[in-house]
């Protein structure tokens, strides 16, 4: 039976993934060890500032969005051209090559439709109304980036999927013919069949599973993306790690780099970013125009909404970043972006003058090991 959940590895998808040096004793691991729950000693003190702090982690209302269907009728002036559609969802136009990256257009970050992390933002578009795909890069398993409903939809097209060691058996129980899904290790690169586009894995660091007892099952990646004119570093999810110093050696410059800066904490062991870290992964990157994503969409941390943002414009300056801030469904050509507008600050008054509204109590926060699913 279909389910959300997916379905594990078998068969020739499997010996490959044992093949990776990234899998050792039945899971994937990453390069350094890192925590990948809460660190030793915090899970007290961060269940109490969950249940009793941690305000205004949803806006009061949606947030400012723009219908992009006009502008994507019009071929952008340059090479590169992003729309942010929420998320980490990111429809790129690369030299007449549209790829579009984690897509989720899903109610609830969750296997089931009645709880899980349900978002405040809704998608600018719908999904029938994209342009049609090239490509759609999976850079890993979890709910908020691999999301069922949408998989199920896209696999009605006949557009290639490019993803990590092990996910291709989830797109693949849910309708995706395998001679569409690519399936990358780390340093690996896969051609598309008729467009000029690679799609290169590299390092994260991270983790996996969409179940209980499932640790670690298919391997998570960031994703490089490149066109005869234009590159673009994704970084799924990830913590802080050297290994952006190869990547840039190895497969950069790039003209565009995409890091997560929402859903973080500091007892969250190594596994996201947050603004901070962001602003340093991409200066070891290269310092290319940056633009933040997996905020603004889904309430997965205990930090308010906006911080991410808000943190991100006041400590750009201090990093030399050129930050590429759009609002939700604003196409963007990179080259030629403006100085960042906070465009989310009238929400921002807003939520601090009326306090926050939250449609549902509150539950603990997202730990890997006490969870029935990873929420993140």
């Amino acid at each position: 039976m279909v389910h959300a959940l997916g379905t594990a590895a078998t068969g020739a998808r499997l010996e490959r993934m044992r093949a990776s040096a990234r899998f050792v004793d039945g899971a994937f691991k990453n390069t350094f060890d890192v925590a990948q729950g809460l660190k030793k000693g915090t899970a007290g003190p961060t269940i109490s500032e969950f249940l009793c702090g941690g305000q205004r982690r949803t806006p009061p209302g949606p947030l400012p969005s723009t219908n992009p269907l006009a502008a994507w009728l019009t071929p952008p002036d340059t090479a590169l051209r992003a729309t942010w559609l929420g998320h980490s969802t990111v429809l790129l136009e690369m030299d007449g090559v549209r790829v579009l990256t984690d897509p989720v257009w899903g109610e609830r970050a969750s296997p089931v439709t009645f709880a899980g992390p349900k978002r405040f933002q809704p998608v600018p578009v719908t999904l029938s109304q994209l342009p049609p795909l090239d490509a759609v890069v999976i850079s890993h398993d979890h709910y908020d980036h691999l999301d069922y409903p949408t998989i199920r939809e896209l696999a009605r097209s006949e557009v290639p999927f490019y993803t990590s060691l092990g996910v291709g058996a989830h797109l693949e129980a849910w309708g995706v013919a395998p001679e569409r899904i690519h399936e990358l290790d780390w340093w690996e690169t896969a051609r598309h069949p008729k467009r000029g586009l690679s799609v290169t894995a590299a390092p994260s660091q991270h983790f996996s599973g969409r179940s209980i007892g499932a640790r670690n099952p298919t391997l998570w990646s960031s994703m490089i993306l490149r066109t005869d004119h234009a590159a673009v570093f994704f970084s799924g999810d990830t913590g802080l790690t050297p290994e952006y110093g190869d990547i840039k050696q190895r497969l950069g410059p790039f003209d565009l780099v995409m890091l997560e800066v929402g859903a973080f904490h500091p007892a969250w062991g190594d596994i996201h970013l947050g603004p901070e870290n962001a602003l340093r992964a991409n200066a070891l990157l290269g310092g290319a125009r940056f633009l933040p994503v997996h905020w603004g969409t889904f309430n997965l941390a205990m930090h308010a909404w906006d911080e991410p943002a808000e943190t991100l414009v006041a400590l750009a300056p201090g990093y030399g970043a050129n930050l590429v801030m759009p609002r939700l469904g604003e196409p963007v050509e990179p080259s030629r972006a403006e100085a960042v507008k906070p465009w989310w600050r009238p929400l921002s008054h807003a939520s601090s003058e009326q306090g926050e509204a939250t449609e549902e109590p509150p539950s603990l926060p997202p730990q890997p090991d006490t969870l029935p699913w990873p929420m993140d």
